[in-house]
């Protein structure tokens, strides 16, 4: 299951396929192919658990946030990093996207982030894609109140991530 997808991810779905015979799965915004393209409310389930996706865009337009039956635990992909969030500045990014949920943008990524991560139970796991801190897990109450980012309001939220000025990803070219 892929959280979501841009143009400096390698994936590893498609050896797993050929290895294992298992299905991929992305989101349907994402414009990816995948064996199953899922979308707000869509389900995985496997024994006696389920996955629920919520629709988490904003760092690119297909985010997708994971969400187990019970909201014990989610894994939200790069919209939600520990202490952190993914960036919002490529990738069908800010400049003319506007300002629809369909579209990733700094001020779409909060809105995801707080009505469709910060509303689960301060006690629900959060596994990001990745860290760069060697950190794997956090809360989301943690998060709520921690996090340097995503405390903000929306408006300085909006101008702190267009002013990062961070470096081209090294696989886009």
């Amino acid at each position: 299951v892929n959280t979501h997808c841009h143009a400096d991810h390698v994936t590893g779905s498609g050896a797993l396929r050929g290895a294992l015979g298992c299905r991929s799965a992305i989101s349907r915004a994402s414009g990816a192919r995948a064996d199953l393209l899922l979308g707000e409310g869509d389900e995985l389930r496997f024994g006696a658990f389920a996955l629920r996706a919520r629709a988490s865009p904003g760092h690119t337009p297909g985010c997708l946030t994971l969400v187990l039956d019970d909201a014990s635990v989610a894994f939200t992909g790069d919209a939600l990093l520990i202490r952190g969030c993914g960036r919002t500045d490529f990738q069908q990014g800010r400049r003319g996207a506007g300002p629809g949920w369909g579209r990733g943008c700094p001020r779409t990524l909060y809105r995801s982030v707080h009505e469709k991560i910060f509303t689960l139970p301060d006690s629900c796991l959060v596994y990001p894609a990745h860290d760069y801190n060697g950190q794997t897990v956090s809360t989301v109450g943690e998060e709520r109140r921690l996090n340097p980012r995503l405390t903000l309001g929306p408006d300085d939220f909006v101008r702190l991530m267009e002013g990062l000025n961070l470096p081209r990803p090294r696989l886009m070219g």
